[in-house]
């Protein structure tokens, strides 16, 4: 829970609040950019909910938060934020909210699908919180986990145990210690089922794994992501890890594929026509070069 004793100075004074717990994952100036900002090293609150839906919005960025840093001086409904999540986005796929810490907050998404169609789909891991638990239930359980690379995994062993899913994984991140039941092996792209295709893209890890469904939906890990200051795509330098040469060319294999969603585990969601992508992509590809 939030302190107000910690309560950080560049909070406009009023109900909600971010304490010093926060560590920057920016989830809710992605959920709630109206509300929330990213003051440099941390987030605070810059306008307080005046609204039902902004309250809603505040109440959907306390409970998603992974290190509970969001705070309110007045008692709200709590289900108004628990009750939003998994978060419809387009067709049937969910943002899972319940971020988590030990994916820095990563973002995780759920694919909603029937059982003759392969069951549903969870990609990257978000909290287990009993509460999210209880709505995968309601809408299917879990067939398959897809994990992206080594660091957003968080509790995808109590998911694995609670709904029997399998999980799938590249062998350089370390898949066969973790006892992954479905392990990717060498760079050629794997069909998963007819949907799903894992295209192997190392660069921020050396297994790192984008997950392509429908042709339409591109699950990009910590990969690929929206500048909304470029207003482009964009890439993360200081979190290659394996190699930024490697991601670069990783990137480029992309460019064979067709997508109008780019959704990430860290950094903004984007959509928008296949041909507007492709372009967004080599763009993002000539800066990374230079």
């Amino acid at each position: 829970m939030a302190n107000p004793q910690h309560r950080l100075p560049e909070n406009v004074p009023g109900d909600f609040f971010v304490d010093s717990s926060c560590i920057d994952c920016d989830t809710c100036t992605q959920l709630a950019p109206r509300i929330f900002h990213d003051h440099g090293d941390q987030c605070s609150v810059f306008h307080q909910p005046k609204t039902v839906d902004e309250t809603r919005l505040a109440m959907m960025s306390l409970v998603a938060c992974p290190t509970g840093s969001i705070g309110t001086t007045q008692k709200h409904n709590a289900h108004l934020g628990i009750d939003a999540f998994p978060l419809l986005l387009d067709e049937n796929v969910y943002f899972c909210g319940f971020t988590s810490e030990a994916s820095f907050g990563g973002w995780s998404y759920l694919v909603t699908r029937s059982a003759s169609a392969g069951g549903n789909l969870l990609i990257d891991s978000p909290r287990y919180a009993s509460q999210l638990v209880k709505r995968f239930d309601a809408m299917g359980g879990v067939r398959e986990m897809l994990l992206s690379h080594k660091d957003d995994i968080a509790d995808h062993e109590l998911f694995r145990k609670r709904f029997d899913c399998s999980r799938v994984m590249h062998a350089a991140d370390g898949a066969g210690r973790l006892g992954i039941e479905r392990i990717i092996e060498g760079e050629e792209p794997v069909e998963l089922d007819d949907d799903i295709l894992a295209i192997p893209t190392p660069g921020h890890t050396r297994g790192h794994v984008v997950f392509l469904y429908r042709k339409k939906f591109l699950f990009t890990g910590d990969h690929l992501a929206w500048s909304p200051n470029r207003k482009t795509l964009t890439a993360f330098r200081s979190v290659a890890w394996y190699s930024w040469a490697e991601q670069i060319r990783s990137m480029e294999k992309l460019l064979a594929y067709d997508f109008e969603w780019v959704l990430p585990g860290h950094g903004d969601i984007h959509h928008d026509d296949a041909a507007s992508m492709h372009q967004h992509l080599e763009r993002c590809i000539s800066w990374m070069k230079s």
